[in-house]
């Protein structure tokens, strides 16, 4: 888990890297730009501001042959061994991302490198690279007094409300490939910032593989559960599977399963889902793995816990006590008005 609250930029440089294809051209900076107080404040809430609010998904710089092929990996570490070296290697890592800059797609845009400082990576302080990308500009007003009148101008800038590309290079892990999170705003050129440019690949920890199984246990829960049983019990399914993530520290597959598989006839359902369907979370040889409470708070917001009735009512479960939503709702079928129907019990209705 990540917080940049207290993280200085020590230095950045900025260059403009042009569409190779397109014979647009790559300008570098002689000198890092020099900072002052207005636009390290705003620069810093431009860069972060995407990392705060997106899921953390971390990867890892990588070569097929070996990491130390991969050509950011090479100038991140010349940087972490000699940060003063940072303007000399932020001039390479734009030259490499201007030659990866070769489909129609692909956008100039100015490109920020900055040795940074002070971020916490799991309540550790660690240093980091970031290089960030602003492609896309937008047009707006500026005002001018000429005489006794106000006149319009129009010009072009960037929004610093959402930045295009980004990533963070952590100085840890080195020998793996060190820790990347990154960002993309826009979708037309995906491979071309996190598997051309940073030559990255995911990271197998913690968060990946608590993400992963969850993912795929919300699969197995609208393919098996929901066929063989019911729209109830698939919820109560994953909300039995998401509390029993909240509640441990690490994972054990057979655990898991007699707590949160209450019909004992699924369990070798689960295990030829896993066969078939496991390659696909990159779960299928995993049974074991410490847990990331991150990740279980940024699964529990997106499933979904509702059941929809074709009468347009719906029925929502609660997450925080998935014993209530058994105890109180009881599922049954109405022969007079052959309709299936929901029983809700309650003492009182609360206040929104």
């Amino acid at each position: 888990m990540i917080n940049l609250y207290s993280t200085q930029i020590e230095t950045i440089s900025l260059h403009r890297v042009g569409n190779k294809n397109k014979a647009e051209g790559l300008f570098l900076s002689e000198e890092p730009f020099r900072l002052n107080d207005e636009t390290t404040g705003l620069l810093k809430e431009y860069f972060f501001k995407p990392f705060r609010e997106k899921e953390e998904n971390y990867f890892k710089l990588s070569n097929e042959v070996d990491v130390e092929f991969n050509e950011l990996y090479k100038m991140a570490s010349d940087i972490f061994a000699d940060p003063d070296r940072t303007h000399a290697n932020s001039k390479k890592i734009a030259k490499h991302l201007f030659d990866q800059s070769n489909h129609p797609h692909i956008k100039s845009g100015e490109v920020y490198v900055a040795h940074l400082t002070g971020l916490l990576l799991d309540n550790v302080k660690v240093d980091a690279i970031g290089i960030f990308k602003s492609e896309l500009k937008h047009d707006f007003l500026q005002f001018e007094e000429k005489g006794s009148n106000l006149d319009i101008v129009i010009q072009q800038g960037i929004n610093i409300n959402k930045l295009d590309k980004g990533c963070l290079i952590f100085n840890v892990n080195k020998e793996e490939g060190y820790k990347v999170l990154s960002v993309d705003s826009n979708r037309y050129d995906t491979k071309y910032w996190l598997e051309e440019f940073l030559g990255a690949t995911a990271l197998a920890d913690e968060n990946f593989y608590t993400k992963n199984y969850l993912k795929f246990c919300q699969n197995f829960a609208k393919d098996v559960v929901l066929p063989a049983e019911d729209k109830q019990q698939e919820v109560l399914f994953m909300n039995r599977a998401v509390n029993h993530f909240a509640k441990n520290d690490s994972f054990e597959e057979s655990n898991f399963l007699n707590e949160v598989m209450e019909n004992p006839e699924l369990i070798p359902e689960f295990k030829h889902y896993k066969v078939e369907k496991g390659p696909k979370y990159s779960v299928e040889d995993v049974s074991n793995f410490n847990i990331a409470n991150k990740a279980v708070s940024d699964a529990r917001k997106k499933i979904k816990n509702v059941i929809n009735l074709d009468t347009h009512i719906q029925i929502k479960m609660d997450f925080i006590d998935p014993e209530s939503a058994q105890k109180f709702v009881e599922k049954g079928w109405d022969e007079e008005k052959q309709m299936y129907y929901y029983l809700v019990y309650f003492n009182k209705e609360e206040k929104s």
